[in-house]
């Protein structure tokens, strides 16, 4: 009889299959549209009871009530169809589950046999992007929910009491969801926070939290600045196509001219860009510093950035990042933060276009690049341009079976430079000289007679005019191990090089310099370049470079109580005829030499294609290693080099005077050295040192350490490098910073960092003649900096959940001030809100800046 009871319910059920199908049809709009089936699709239905009233002419299903259908799940303890009515009622722990995941729980579900129109009792409905609505009677008409008295929030209930407030809620007479448009509306509504109301607004409407792109209004956004004023933006976001889409924001300010940024964004199957432009009318150029301390009387500014990058196919990609800037000052002065201004002491926008390819064991890469200085430090003039530089790399093994038992690995390796710029960039070194106008550039004064190119007080940074530089090199390795256990790898190598420089000798650059001798000014000249560049001449200039070496390394096992340790002696001889690396004395990609245990066993340790060693040198060291057995391990390597025949192309001074002062420059090396350990997961430590060869002063060491001890996270780093006069480090280089985070509890959190300049009490020694340097600037260098002077502070304080993030960020920075131009600490507070589902808001705000009064500037000058 049972089973009888249970085939006439199906049957009923089948009849009315479409009824039971468009359950789903109350839910708010899923990520995904339900899968279609024909009308010959199946349905299971099981329960403890099922009861077919002949007379009221209804099927009821009690028990456990389980009807699944189309990839749909409908739950209660009690289901009722009427046939009279085509209605379809379930109740009691009623639950429905779409397709995608989405649930919707209610007392009472009371729907139509079309579901055109329905109600639904005590409505609970949790979506699987972790969104949830809820009230106590929704209505479905058409493609339309309605939630009366509706709710709405991204928050999930407290599990240890879930009649706790959530975090955020919206509240509302009316929820309308409009399944077609993607939207959500709220009529009178108020946003709740923890339960308590904090905001009504008569009408709101806001995306889908399915949708990831719709058109419309974007949060609002809020900032300060003394010289901008109060500054209110309201973005637009236009989804104009599934590819792409625009975002405009007007912005105004209290105290300047209407602000107006576009961002369009274009997608492709391989790719996209991005083109960014934002610019404006200055109501009042007064809050900003005269030329060349800032944009002064400049009325329309603005700048432009686009990248792109495209798969041309599987192994080849090209793409772009530009940025072009009204003048240097305008990030300055309308951006609250930006990664380029974090540092006063290198700040300029990079512009680059380039194609690039990835093989299995090969790598090209063409790019050109434009800098522009955003300093008033910079002389834009002096920026070279690069068209292009290209660069080829390529590995391959060689059988040993095809090559009578060679065998080993070959790497061939090229590089084309190409660079052009329109003043020659000097530095004055032995002292530093600044120009007698502003005080800003470092400037020379060259003649002749005192000039040494041994000893020169000037350096040449930067060619003035075109320099082109090519370098294709070839090499050879093998590894073998001998019957004792040492691992020898012998190679050879041959390096052509190839070059022409074309410098400007007409050119003059309008800041003016003082000598003491002639008791004259003169502008910076491009013709005395040739003082620096070993003549006069403009021409091409070639080399060729062999040579071969063998490295030896015999590790050793040794087995102790806290685990294995490797013992590892290393020797390595490298042979090349004795020659000049720098025909032309000109270095323009490898000024930065860093001698220290990374490049002790390097074939040449100068970092860039002008310059490379010469001579026979010999490298030894060695190193040691533990291996603990919880994973951890300690390292330490100490080692040292010698030239041992030949000229040291360390002690011979190429234009910008590379190799000098860098610990090489003489037969036998400073010794480097470097320990290493991470005993536990929770903690490392690295510190890189060099040494004096002769009574072990310490001439450069880096400290790093990281430990996470739960719940407080600690970063520091130290640096103290030794005065390196020849290249134009007068004094000594001393700084250190740390980072840490502390979680307080699982959703409240502390940041913090600072940075610290520990040698700026020694800079106002910088120039060759404070007295004059006042008398021309009206600047006095009186006072000494702190030990321990601030460059950069931040601190914030934060609360995250999977609903909420709020974020209250403080920064000072060092950078010249707005309107002075001058030195100063620039202080910020950021706050950022951010609501999952519904938007982010930011509120900037400029605490202003306070003048450094460290020794280095006390005044603005004349």
């Amino acid at each position: 009889m049972a089973e009888r009871r249970r085939l006439r319910f199906l049957s009923a059920l089948l009849a009315s299959a479409s009824t039971l199908a468009g359950a789903a049809a109350l839910l708010p709009s899923p990520a995904l549209a339900a899968p279609k089936t024909g009308d010959g699709a199946r349905m299971v239905v099981e329960a403890k009871e099922m009861v077919y009233d002949e007379k009221k002419n209804t099927v009821t299903a009690r028990g456990d009530v389980q009807i699944y259908y189309k990839g749909r799940l409908l739950e209660a303890d009690r289901v009722v169809y009427d046939r009279n009515t085509s209605r379809v009622f379930a109740e009691g722990h009623a639950k429905l589950t779409e397709t995608n995941g989405t649930i919707a729980r209610a007392e009472r579900f009371d729907l139509t046999d079309d579901f055109k129109q329905g109600f639904v009792d005590s409505l609970q409905v949790d979506t699987t992007d972790n969104t949830h609505f809820s009230s106590p009677r929704a209505e479905r008409s058409g493609d339309t929910t309605t939630f009366d008295m509706g709710t709405y929030t991204a928050c999930e209930a407290c599990k240890d009491d879930p009649s706790k407030p959530r975090m955020w809620q919206v509240r509302a007479k009316r929820i309308i969801h409009d399944n077609v448009e993607k939207m959500i509306y709220y009529e009178d509504a108020s946003f709740e926070m923890l339960g308590t109301p904090i905001a009504y607004v008569p009408f709101w409407s806001s995306p889908d939290p399915s949708v990831k792109r719709k058109s419309g209004f974007l949060t609002p956004q809020f900032t300060y600045r003394s010289q901008l004023g109060m500054g209110f933006g309201v973005p637009y976001f236009w989804a104009i196509a599934p590819d792409y889409d625009l975002t405009i924001t007007p912005t105004v300010f209290t105290r300047q001219g209407p602000y107006l940024t576009g961002e369009f964004r274009k997608r492709f199957d391989n790719g996209g860009f991005t083109i960014r432009a934002e610019g404006t009318h200055v109501g009042d150029p007064g809050a900003f510093a005269q030329p060349p301390l800032g944009a002064g009387d400049r009325r329309w500014r603005g700048s432009i950035h686009t990248f792109g990058d495209f798969a041309i196919n599987d192994r080849w990609r090209a793409g772009w990042d530009i940025t072009a800037l009204s003048d240097r000052y305008f990030l300055q002065d309308y951006k609250q933060y930006n990664y380029l201004l974090q540092n006063y002491f290198f700040r300029e926008t990079s512009s680059t276009a380039y194609l690039t390819g990835q093989g299995p064991r090969s790598f090209f890469d063409m790019r050109g690049y434009y800098f522009q200085g955003l300093s008033p430090n910079d002389v834009q003039a002096q920026q070279s341009v690069v068209h292009p530089v290209t660069d080829y790399n390529r590995v391959f093994d060689i059988d040993p079976a095809k090559t009578g038992g060679v065998g080993g690995q070959v790497e061939l390796d090229a590089n084309v430079t190409s660079t052009s710029a329109q003043l020659a960039n000097y530095e004055s070194i032995n002292p530093r000289r600044l120009d007698v106008v502003y005080g800003l550039y470092n400037v020379c004064s060259i003649y002749s007679p005192l000039i040494d190119k041994n000893g020169s007080q000037c350096l040449l940074r930067g060619v003035g005019g075109d320099y082109q530089h090519a370098t294709i090199s070839a090499n050879w390795k093998r590894k073998a191990i001998d019957p004792v256990g040492g691992v020898w790898t012998g190679f050879a190598f041959a390096r052509f090089v190839g070059s022409y420089l074309d410098y400007d000798r007409q050119g003059l650059y309008p800041i003016y310099s003082y000598d003491q001798i002639t008791n004259t000014f003169s502008p910076i000249p491009n013709a005395n370049q040739a003082f620096f560049v070993n003549g006069s001449d403009n021409r091409f200039r070639g080399q060729a470079l062999p040579g071969v070496g063998a490295e030896w390394r015999y590790p050793i096992l040794a087995r102790s109580p806290l685990g294995n340790v490797v013992f590892e002696p290393i020797v390595q001889l490298v042979a090349r005829p004795n020659q000049t690396s720098i025909p032309s004395l000109v270095n323009m990609d490898a000024q930065s030499l860093v001698f220290d245990d990374s490049t002790l066993f390097e074939w040449s340790k100068f970092s860039g294609y002008d310059r490379f060693e010469t001579g026979t040198r010999l490298n030894y060291g060695g190193q040691a290693t533990l291996s603990l057995a919880n994973g951890g391990f300690i390292n330490a390597m100490f080692g040292q080099s010698r030239q041992i025949a030949g000229n040291n192309s360390y002690s011979t001074a190429d234009a910008a005077n590379v190799g000098l002062n860098s610990g090489l420059d003489s037969r036998t090396s400073d010794l480097v050295g470097r320990l290493a350990f991470a005993p536990a997961s929770w903690v490392n430590f690295v510190a890189k040192g060099r040494f004096d060869k002769d009574n072990m002063q310490m001439r450069r060491l880096d400290l790093l350490a990281s430990f996470n001890l739960n719940p407080i996270s600690v970063d520091l780093q130290y640096a103290n490098y030794s005065a390196q006069p020849a290249i134009g480090f007068d004094v000594r280089r001393q700084g250190m910073s740390a980072a840490g985070r502390y979680d307080i509890t699982k959703n409240y959190f502390m940041t913090g960092s600072v940075t610290f300049d520990m040698s700026r009490y020694l800079y106002n020694r910088y120039t060759e003649n404070p007295w004059l340097y006042t008398q021309f600037t009206g600047i006095n260098l009186t006072g000494t900096a702190p030990l321990f002077s601030v460059a950069a502070l931040g601190a914030g304080v934060g609360y995250h959940d999977e609903c909420t993030t709020l974020m209250v960020n403080y920064s000072q920075i060092y950078q010249p001030q707005s309107y002075t131009g001058l030195p100063a600490r620039n202080q910020t507070v950021m706050v950022s809100l951010n609501f999952r589902t519904l938007g982010e808001a930011r509120f900037n705000y400029g605490l202003g800046s306070v003048l450094v009064n460290d020794g280095v500037r006390t005044a603005i000058p004349r």
